[in-house]
């Protein structure tokens, strides 16, 4: 039976599939030899229809999740990650969410895109971090492989939405030479966040780091500062 609704989700997918889409799509993720997206597949199906299909199919066992994931589909992947954050959400129990959890990190490597990373490290391994200790952010922002770095770095967004950005401004030191186009962006994009809600605590962190930073992360970090604050640190970088 489950093996029937993993078929069924494929199905579903490949209903709304558009062949113009999904040859943007393989340009706009980077899938060509040696790019971040090497070998990714694409349907072209739209986020919405994604999420309207891992909606029907929310109830999907565990097993058949992981054999979405294990798709060269992007779509199989998105949509199989969009079902995991809803079962995470639905778990009541602190021992349902860390089963949900560990199953995440365990099928990470499959995690191999940057909004595969971005529609899940927050509300499944950020979320269950809020309360538990965070060792693991540490061992994954060491890793190699950059997708481990980005769901550590885009985990904290949870953190950050609820004040707390010492753990972001501790991934971000780390990362401060990190070479990776993605990586710079994801930091960026975290100390951008706390700037929205404390300025002051960004710029604070800023004005101790920013001379290493690489311009991307900068940029991104600065984005929603005022023209003349942005330039300040650009000139100076």
């Amino acid at each position: 039976m489950n093996d029937e609704k993993k078929a069924a989700v494929e199905k579903a997918l490949a209903k709304v599939a558009n062949p113009i889409r999904a040859s943007h799509s393989q340009r706009f993720f980077k899938t060509g030899k040696g790019e971040y997206g090497e070998g990714d597949q694409f349907l072209g199906v739209t986020v919405p229809d994604q999420r309207t299909v891992a909606r029907q199919y929310r109830e999907l066992a565990l097993a058949e999740i992981k054999r979405l994931l294990a798709s060269k589909i992007h779509e199989h992947r998105l949509t199989a990650l969009f079902i995991l954050v809803m079962r995470y959400k639905k778990a009541k129990t602190p021992a349902q969410k860390q089963t949900l959890v560990k199953f995440y990190l365990d099928n990470r490597s499959k995690i191999n895109n940057w909004d595969l990373v971005d529609s899940s490290a927050p509300y499944i391994l950020g979320d269950y971090l809020l309360d538990t200790n965070r060792h693991i952010l540490d061992e994954l922002v060491r890793s190699k492989i950059v997708w481990d770095r980005r769901i550590a770095v885009v985990a904290t967004f949870k953190f950050i939405d609820v004040g707390d950005f010492a753990d972001s401004f501790h991934l971000a030191e780390i990362l401060l030479t990190d070479q990776h186009d993605l990586i710079q962006k994801a930091v960026g994009w975290m100390l951008r966040e706390i700037g929205k809600r404390d300025q002051n605590a960004e710029r604070f962190w800023l004005d101790k780091h920013y001379q290493k930073m690489p311009r991307t992360m900068l940029r991104y970090a600065i984005e929603k500062f005022p023209p003349a604050l942005r330039q300040s640190y650009l000139k100076v970088k």
